[in-house]
């Protein structure tokens, strides 16, 4: 059986589309071992604890520099895969040394567009708005010691409609992600995943 850790902060909606690939048997032989939070009674939680599957919260208010610690001494040895859903801290040195090439983010715009510091959640969507650009969507990387610096597994593509406003972008790259995410984990749960310098190459 392939383990997932899946890592959130928030309403849990990608955690949601891979636990609905999960049932519909799109990604075999994975189970979600844990989920863990970065924030208390977040509804990400409740859609884990809806599943009988194990929760966690490591609080970044009060871990704070010894948060990712207290996550990898958790997780070291249990899982395949940790899966970056939507969780807005950033994991440190240790944990991404540790499970290297085996850490997944989803990021709401085609990396290397507007990403990096500080640009999660709505923010991503104004600036894709701000600027003008014609498209936008998602991208599944391996997580290395930047921030949305690591090697692309899979992008998606929407047109960004003139009349969009930064919610209604967030809405339609957000069905992109609940695609992306799955078929990114039944990739690398199938071994289908070699990694060339920066390249992902899909067999």
């Amino acid at each position: 059986m392939f383990k997932i850790a899946v890592l959130i902060s928030g309403s849990g909606t990608n955690l949601q589309s891979i636990i609905d690939n999960i049932k519909d048997g799109y990604l075999k032989n994975c189970t979600i071992e844990y989920v863990i939070s970065d924030k208390k009674d977040v509804f990400g939680l409740k859609r884990a604890k809806e599943n009988n599957i194990k929760t966690m919260v490591f609080d970044k208010n009060e871990l704070k520099e010894d948060l990712s610690c207290n996550i990898l001494k958790f997780l070291k040895g249990k899982v395949d895969l940790i899966v970056l859903a939507g969780f807005t801290s950033i994991l440190k040195e240790n944990i991404i040394d540790e499970f290297r090439n085996r850490i997944i983010n989803i990021h709401p715009s085609l990396i290397p567009s507007f990403c990096g510091k500080g640009m999660y959640g709505l923010k991503v969507h104004e600036a894709v708005i701000e600027y003008g650009v014609k498209i936008s969507g998602c991208t599944v990387h391996f997580v290395d010691h930047g921030t949305d610096t690591g090697s692309i597994i899979i992008q998606k593509v929407i047109d960004v409609k003139s009349t969009y406003s930064a919610k209604e972008l967030q809405q339609e790259v957000l069905k992109t992600e609940h695609k992306a995410l799955p078929e990114a984990i039944k990739l690398i749960s199938e071994g289908r995943i070699k990694i060339d310098k920066r390249k992902v190459i899909v067999s």
